[in-house]
This record gives C-alpha cells, sequence and structure tokens, in this order.
C-alpha cells in the first residue's frame, strides 16, 4: 500500500518543459509539462477513449492532444476538443488532475484529492536551491521498494561494508546515535570523533591526512524524503573549519518493488571548481551505483513480494531510526484508509533539533 495524502517527488524541475514527460509513481502512469505560462501540470496519462498514453500524444498550446484518435485533455483533465464531426464531448472523457508544485527545484506531486493537498506539508529542501551553495544532482531507478532505500539511510553504519573504498569509516560504525523525532519527522545523527576520514572525505578535505571529527545527521519526512547534513572538520574543531555539504535524497515509489532515486549534493566551499563536481559526481557513480544499488535490488530480490513484517528480521541497536519511520507509515496508511488528513508536529522540528541534539553532538545540525 502507498500512502496518497502526501508529497512525492515526481522529478527535477530541470526534466519538466514543452515535452511530455511520462512517469509511474506508486503504480499510477502519469505525464508531467509545462503550460506555455511555466507552470507544471500533472495529468493521468491513459486516454479514457481507447487507452492510449497521452505522453505519446504532443502539445497543443496547454492542451495535450492524444495521438490515436485525436481527443484534447486541458490542464484540469478535462477534455477540450473532440475531432468528430458530432462534436459531443461525453462527460466521462477526462483524466484525473494531480496537484503540483514546483519548489527547491523539484517538482512535487500530490497523490490525492487535489483539493486536500496542503503545501505547507512539503518538507523544507530550501538547501537545494540555495544561491550560496552549489548543487549537482542526478536520478536512477533502484528495483527495490522506497522503504529499503530509507533504511539503508536511515542506518550509515553500513558504510563501512557497502561503501569500501569510497564512504568507509570503521569510526561511523562505532559513532554515537541519537535519535530524535517531532510529529512525523525522523532525525538519526551520528557523530564520529577523532577517527580517520572516509576515503572520498580525505580527497574532499584536500587529502588531510589526520584524524577527523566526522558527522552524518539524516532527517527523514514521510513518505521517503531524507536531507542529509554531513562533513569532516580537524579534531575538536567546528564545521566551518572543515568542509560539509548537504544531500537530498528523494524517494519516489515506482511500484510495491522499484523506486525513483532521485539525489543532490548542496556544498558552499570551492563552488567555482567544477573538478569537485566532477570528484563528487565519480564518487556518488561508485557508491550509490555501484555499490548501494546492488545490495538493495539483492534484498528486494530476497525478499520477492514479501514484505518486512513477514520476513521477520532479527533487529539491531542501529535499526531504530528506521523502525520509528516505518512505524509512522504505517500509521499514516492506516489513519488515511480511515479517512484522516495529515496532520503537522506540535513543536517545531528545527527547535527540538536545537534545543535537544545541540546539547549532545559537539557540530550543532543545521537540518
Amino acid at each position: 500500500m502507498f500512502l496518497k495524502n502526501c508529497w512525492y517527488v515526481a522529478a527535477w524541475s530541470s526534466e519538466i518543459g514543452r515535452t511530455l514527460l511520462e512517469r509511474q509513481i506508486c503504480n499510477e502512469s502519469i505525464v508531467l509539462y509545462r503550460t506555455e505560462n511555466g507552470d507544471p501540470v500533472a495529468l493521468g496519462n491513459v486516454c479514457p477513449h481507447r487507452f492510449a498514453p497521452l505522453s505519446a500524444g504532443k502539445l497543443i498550446g496547454d492542451d495535450i492532444q492524444c495521438g490515436y484518435h485525436g481527443f484534447r485533455f486541458g490542464t484540469s483533465g478535462g477534455c477540450t476538443r473532440t475531432p468528430l464531426i458530432d462534436g459531443i464531448i461525453p462527460a466521462k472523457m477526462r483524466v484525473k488532475r494531480y496537484a503540483v508544485v514546483d519548489r527547491y527545484d523539484m517538482i512535487w506531486l500530490w497523490l490525492g484529492d487535489p483539493d486536500h493537498a496542503d503545501e505547507s506539508t512539503i518538507p523544507d529542501f530550501s538547501c537545494n536551491n540555495d544561491p550560496s551553495f552549489r548543487r549537482i544532482e542526478g536520478m536512477m531507478e533502484v528495483a527495490a521498494n522506497y522503504e529499503l532505500i530509507s533504511d539503508n539511510l536511515l542506518d550509515l553504519t553500513h558504510a563501512e561494508f557497502v561503501h569500501e573504498g569510497v564512504l568507509n569509516s570503521e569510526a561511523l560504525t562505532r559513532s554515537k546515535l541519537e535519535t530524535l523525532q517531532s510529529g512525523t519527522t525522523v532525525w538519526s545523527n551520528r557523530w564520529a570523533h577523532d577517527g580517520a576520514a572516509p576515503p572520498a572525505w580525505a580527497a574532499a578535505f584536500d587529502n588531510y591526512a589526520e584524524n577527523v571529527d566526522h558527522w552524518a545527521y539524516m532527517r527523514w519526512d514521510p513518505p521517503g524524503n531524507l536531507l542529509l547534513d554531513v562533513g569532516v572538520t580537524p579534531v575538536g574543531k567546528t564545521r566551518d573549519d572543515g568542509v560539509w555539504l548537504y544531500g537530498c535524497d528523494l524517494l519516489t515509489p515506482k511500484d510495491a518493488t522499484s523506486s525513483w532515486y532521485f539525489w543532490s549534493f548542496a556544498r558552499n566551499y570551492k563552488m567555482d571548481d567544477l573538478s569537485v563536481d566532477e570528484m563528487w559526481r565519480a564518487a556518488i557513480e561508485i557508491a550509490f551505483v555501484g555499490q548501494d544499488k546492488p545490495i538493495l535490488e539483492q534484498q528486494q530480490r530476497m525478499m520477492g513480494t514479501r514484505t518486512l513484517d513477514e520476513m521477520g528480521p532479527v533487529m539491531a541497536s542501529a535499526d531504530v531510526a528506521a523502525t520509528r519511520a516505518r512505524r509512522i507509515m504505517k500509521k499514516l496508511i492506516a489513519d488515511e484508509a480511515a479517512g484522516a488528513l495529515p496532520q503537522p508536529g506540535a513543536e517545531a522540528p528545527l527547535d527540538l533539533l536545537r534545543r535537544k541534539a545541540g546539547t549532545r553532538l559537539p557540530v550543532e545540525p543545521v537540518v
């Protein structure tokens, strides 16, 4: 089951223009494009006449013309023109309209009733288009359920074993873990004091050879939107004495066993150095595509169509954040089935983070 009354990232803003983009999300086929004024539009992709994909048609102004028989559909989803001589447009000749928002250079899609779409519940990813940061971005398809990828990101102790040669860190495996929750937001904050820097981070820090303090603070919001505040600094120093960046990990289900994984890295150091872009792109290609993706897909293959609960995993102490996230998702899906709409948390998440995490972790989180 998938949560409908929530925001999913459907595409990077740069992907959407005056061409028709087809994307499957939670088993629904959706067509995305921009109007002549630049506004994003998301409609059901299946023509109700003979079920051809509208994405195989073309834009006529702001309308999509089906490539099979020429019926046109406007931004509201209603049929605006029939090619037939009688001029009759059946009342049911329409496709679903989705609420869609262009924010943080991401296209956010609400799968539920568009009249209930609450833009205030979109998580804060303002770092992604902050002009004081330089960003690289990408997307990959992973043949694994999106919650398995969330589990992976909320327990970064896998880095020592999965990311050998790139992000591996024995210090991170032994690091201090603090898990926090406010409303439906969960943090998994790791602090590795006085240890060797992971290879990619040593390279990013001008091949720094001494021990470092390494932090990796992960924020999760349902259904699978994660923000990582990560970096290294000389032992006992502040974050500004080292190098750090934001990692955006946006997980959108394609179906029950495959996902769209949108990622970006936003940094505020060496912003004019294109070689740093290439260094991080190469590291991500190895770490995400070459290391994370295979183990996640192998995991999904072993599970087949069975859920985590059906498999009965033996849990470890590092699983606490992932367990909380899964528990939240179960409750949200159950509440939605009972007719409830999502509610914001009672306490401002950033205030909670600063008040609690800042008292225990030497480098204060900023997510």
